[in-house]
């Protein structure tokens, strides 16, 4: 389509909503909810046509996997609070008890659609020879077969577990997945009762032999049904049901410990007992056997979820076969920028030619590894500064570090402890560092760095020259691969002073002044923004055109919603691209009138952070206000994290975020979500004659502007790409 069309087309009209009070806290939709919407719109990618049928599946696990995360960190944190006895109510207006009574009625609701769209799934898998068999279905050469796979590759590892006066109820760790069983004692008709734990380090899916070309897999819970003698000889089987636990996993820190480090060391141990947050058991679990489950776990009756169905969907990536490449994706490899192949892969004269400003994955997240690795090894490098929030186990950034160090160049990593499920990988990855003579810091106890930074100083003649990248996503070369962000580099002096100013704040607190293009939070963020969104208010005053494009994984935080409701009835004509949770409500009438809100939910997870101004000449405009952020408007990102704001002066670089990311995010058909005012989302229509544009496959198709090289950034590509 013709983005100038879409971007010029009329808003939808607003709606009243007649029991919304706009001045009151029910102008801000739920987050908890939002986020269910959210994962609700992943569920249904598992049923797009559109999408491969081994993708839908990974989809359907993806959905799952995120629903266990909601509850052990979201659903157990309002749960404390109710326990609590609190009453103070979120910014919508509902206290923590209200809140789960929703949460429990949507989230069950989800699970029973996961379990009708796995049998969906499976139907269409077998029509493709891959086949989820029960132990009904084997044939004696097949059970022959598992038998042997169960002793020398299950048998060993099992601890089965009596449950008696003389054994207590064992602990059952966050995830854990167990069959629980009533047996009988042929010669005496004793009664026992057991559990039976199934250890996470086996696949939960076990390969059945064939020679017909089918696939074929058996549960591991059925196939150590079908072995129980090998564990409990001389019993028989009169009863057994499945259960799987949710654990709280929300860190308690001593903010005052005088090691850090091995604060999070004993904080991790309690993790693996928090209290148990949901318990889900089999449909028509035996009677004793649930009771006892339910006493022994502490839980409450509306604690449990009896499912109909398989339990632990989120194990269904197993499923996702790489030998069935005709069900996937096509095959995509990340580009090279034209512009560093030009200078046979030296990153530093690719950007001492021109900012470059890299889109993940279509630009390949190897540049970002390979400036770090080429700075280690050279001789003119003389100091490197690094954060690091998540990364992957193994992490060619942390080698590179460490080799810097090695080899006697000045090297600075922030290493955030408190990132969320990664703090175990960071505590190894800091130690490593101090091993190989790096300087470790850990930044704030009361904030997060969640900031994406990395800077090289480099000798250059007679002076320094600071290399700087910033980052929206994560030093995560692993998730680079499906995350969509931005990676910025620049030689630009005042870039460069604003991150080492940023850097000495995080090792030596002193905040920092006078940042030329850089605004942080917990200081200057959110204010900037603010003021930002205030001018654009002011334009529309004055009769100027007056535009906003904001591109965010999460849009709640209460003062930047009320900014944005107070631009829109100034006349400001705002679009948000909004991935996950959204607190505002667009198009209501007499608050939001000039806002809508779309989310894009595809084969890669959008994850850049991009906010752009019109500057008094609307968008897209050559006098656009453009920034890049590793923030999302968020309470604990915009007050409670050190996070980073770009301003992009770079013509060709600002050209690249507002007429390609941008106009191709709003453009977008195919893989978006229209939000409405009750907090809701449906697919975007097609109107008549229009095709159904992918922002993703444009993006695959078409190199960023600024990492082309003697090519040169001619034209921006035209969005008349159809999807087929």
């Amino acid at each position: 389509m013709n983005t100038a069309d879409f971007l010029n087309a009329p808003f939808p009209p607003a709606v009243t909503l007649p029991d919304l009070d706009l001045q009151g806290p029910a102008r801000f939709y739920n987050r908890e909810l939002s986020w269910l919407g959210f994962n609700w719109r992943v569920l249904e990618e598992a049923e797009n046509p559109r999408v491969p049928l081994l993708e839908r599946v990974r989809f359907l696990s993806i959905s799952a996997t995120n629903l266990d995360e909601f509850y052990t960190v979201r659903v157990a944190g309002l749960r404390e609070l109710a326990h609590a006895g609190s009453t103070v109510p979120a910014a919508d207006g509902m206290t923590a008890p209200q809140q789960l009574v929703m949460i429990d009625e949507d989230a069950r609701r989800l699970m029973e659609a996961q379990q009708r769209i796995f049998s969906h799934l499976q139907r269409e898998m077998a029509a493709e020879n891959i086949v989820l068999m029960s132990s009904a279905d084997l044939n004696e050469e097949q059970r022959k077969h598992l038998e042997m796979v169960f002793l020398s590759n299950v048998f060993p590892v099992l601890s089965p577990l009596a449950v008696d006066p003389a054994h207590p109820f064992p602990f059952i760790p966050n995830t854990g997945y167990s069959l629980a069983l009533e047996l009988e004692r042929k010669r005496d008709k004793r009664v026992l009762r057991a559990l039976l734990p199934i250890p996470a380090q086996i696949d939960r899916f076990v390969q059945v032999p064939a020679d017909d070309g089918v696939q074929r897999f058996l549960p591991l819970e059925e196939l150590l049904i079908l072995t129980l003698d090998h564990l409990f000889p001389g019993y028989r089987l009169t009863g057994h049901c499945a259960f799987r636990v949710l654990r709280n996993s929300d860190l308690e820190v001593e903010e005052e410990a005088e090691d850090l480090v091995r604060e999070f060391e004993v904080a991790l141990k309690r993790r693996r007992r928090g209290e148990v947050v949901r318990l889900t058991i089999s449909h028509n679990a035996p009677a004793a056997l649930r009771r006892i489950i339910m006493d022994e776990l502490h839980v409450a009756p509306d604690e449990v979820i009896e499912l109909d169905g398989m339990l632990g969907m989120a194990d269904l990536k197993e499923l996702v076969l790489d030998n069935r490449p005709d069900l996937l994706w096509p095959i995509f490899t990340p580009r090279v920028p034209e512009r560093v192949q030009d200078h046979d892969g030296d990153m530093f004269a690719a950007i001492r030619q021109k900012d470059m400003l890299l889109h993940h994955p279509y630009e390949t997240f190897d540049m970002v590894v390979r400036f770090l690795t080429q700075a280690a090894r050279d001789p003119n490098v003389v100091a490197i500064k690094q954060t690091l929030y998540r990364t992957s186990k193994d992490s060619p950034i942390v080698s590179a570090l460490c080799e810097a160090a090695e080899d006697g160049k000045s090297v600075t990593a922030l290493v955030e402890l408190k990132a969320r499920f990664d703090e175990a990988a960071n505590i190894r990855q800091s130690r490593r560092l101090e091993r190989a003579g790096a300087h470790v810091v850990y930044g704030f106890i009361d904030w997060k760095t969640h900031a994406k930074i990395s800077t090289v100083v480099r000798r250059e003649g007679d002076k320094l020259v600071t290399y700087t990248h910033y980052g929206t996503g994560n030093y995560h070369p692993i998730t680079a691969k499906i995350y969509t962000d931005l990676s910025f580099f620049t030689c630009d002096a005042a870039l460069g002073r604003d991150a080492t100013k940023v850097f000495n704040y995080l090792s030596g607190y002193a905040q920092p002044e006078r940042l030329e293009n850089l605004s942080i939070s917990p200081h200057s963020l959110k204010p900037k923004m603010l003021e930002m969104i205030e001018a654009e208010a002011e334009f529309a005053r004055r009769g100027k055109p007056a535009d906003i494009w904001l591109k965010m994984n999460s849009l709640i935080e209460p003062d930047m919603i009320d900014a944005l409701y107070a631009a829109s009835q100034a006349g400001v004509r705002i679009n948000c691209i909004v991935r996950g949770i959204c607190g505002l409500r667009p198009g209501v009438k007499g608050l939001s009138e000039n806002i809508r809100v779309k989310s894009v939910v595809g084969r890669f997870l959008e994850h850049s952070r991009i906010i752009c101004f019109g500057n008094g000449q609307g968008l897209p405009g050559k006098q656009a206000k453009v920034f890049i952020s590793s923030a999302d408007w968020m309470g604990r990102n915009l007050n409670r994290r050190v996070e980073t704001l770009v301003d992009v002066q770079n013509p060709t670089v600002k050209a690249q975020i507002v007429s390609q990311i941008m106009a191709a995010n709003l453009a977008d058909v195919a893989q978006s979500w229209v939000m409405a005012a009750d907090g809701s989302f449906s697919r975007a229509q097609l109107t008549e004659g229009q095709f159904a544009f992918n922002c993703h496959r444009f993006f695959m198709e078409n190199p960023s502007l600024s990492g082309r090289g003697s090519a040169g950034a001619k034209d921006v590509p035209k969005l008349t790409h159809t999807d087929d």
